[in-house]
């Protein structure tokens, strides 16, 4: 048996299932666990690598014979806010966004099951149990933040805070180089507030701010219609075999 070097990452890779994104394909994903001390800088190398994180775990598509899924990321500083985009911001002026500790909620998951119920009842997030959403939140061992948006209030100037019933949660992690949105999810009964890219237009914003230089959106899939959102952000950078390629249009 080789022996291995404590902190040296080991990867696995899981059996073929049925693809979520596209008919007819069969997804494998190779993955490593983000656990003990140097699990924030392996996140970061990962993510900057094309993995995404689901709790204690990082992942990437190794699918045989498909490369549809591309990791995306946002380039912040110079991120163009065109007509659409400005309309949605507007739309949703009163709201405001503000980063906790990864702590689950019994009003989270009431939200979450609303919107899973609502949007992917099909999906493999529909059985989740309460326990379940806990673990997806707390189990982490990089710098996590729970992005919670209500309603602006008489005192948010004030003291930072909304106030009403929650609108949208985001779970982010904060890296060296960006905010990666590893899972969003919001009221399903207000689509004319178009949320979700509400989410991503105040990410790129809290970004700035933070001095950080990109937004990592995870994987847009070619091919997927439910994905095709991602390509709206530009100028954006997709992740090649060659490296990280800048996208205009």
């Amino acid at each position: 048996m080789t022996e291995h070097p404590r902190d040296t990452p080991q990867f696995y890779l899981t059996a073929p299932s049925a693809c979520p994104y596209l008919p007819g394909k069969e997804e494998r994903k190779v993955f490593t666990h983000l656990v003990g001390e140097r699990a924030a800088t392996l996140n970061d190398v990962l993510t900057q690598g094309g993995f995404r994180r689901s709790q204690s775990i990082a992942y990437r598509p190794a699918c045989e014979g498909c490369r549809a899924c591309v990791s995306v990321r946002i380039l912040v500083d110079e991120f163009v806010e065109g007509r659409s985009f400005r309309r949605t911001a507007k739309d949703n002026d009163d709201l405001i966004g503000v980063m906790r500790q990864p702590s689950p909620t019994s009003e989270q998951y009431g939200l979450f099951r609303a919107y899973v119920n609502a949007r992917h009842g099909a999906g493999g997030m529909a059985d989740m149990s309460v326990l379940d959403y806990a673990m997806m939140v707390e189990d982490t061992h990089v710098q996590t933040r729970l992005v919670e948006y209500r309603r602006r209030g008489p005192d948010t100037r004030i003291n930072g805070r909304g106030v009403g019933d929650l609108f949208a949660v985001a779970l982010t992690d904060v890296l060296s180089d960006g905010l990666s949105m590893v899972y969003s999810f919001y009221n399903p009964n207000v689509p004319e507030r178009s949320l979700g890219t509400f989410l991503i237009l105040d990410h790129i914003a809290k970004a700035k701010e933070m001095g950080l230089p990109y937004v990592y959106l995870g994987y847009w899939v070619n091919g997927s219609r439910k994905m095709d959102y991602k390509r709206r952000f530009l100028p954006q950078e997709r992740l090649s075999p060659q490296g990280w390629d800048r996208i205009e249009a």
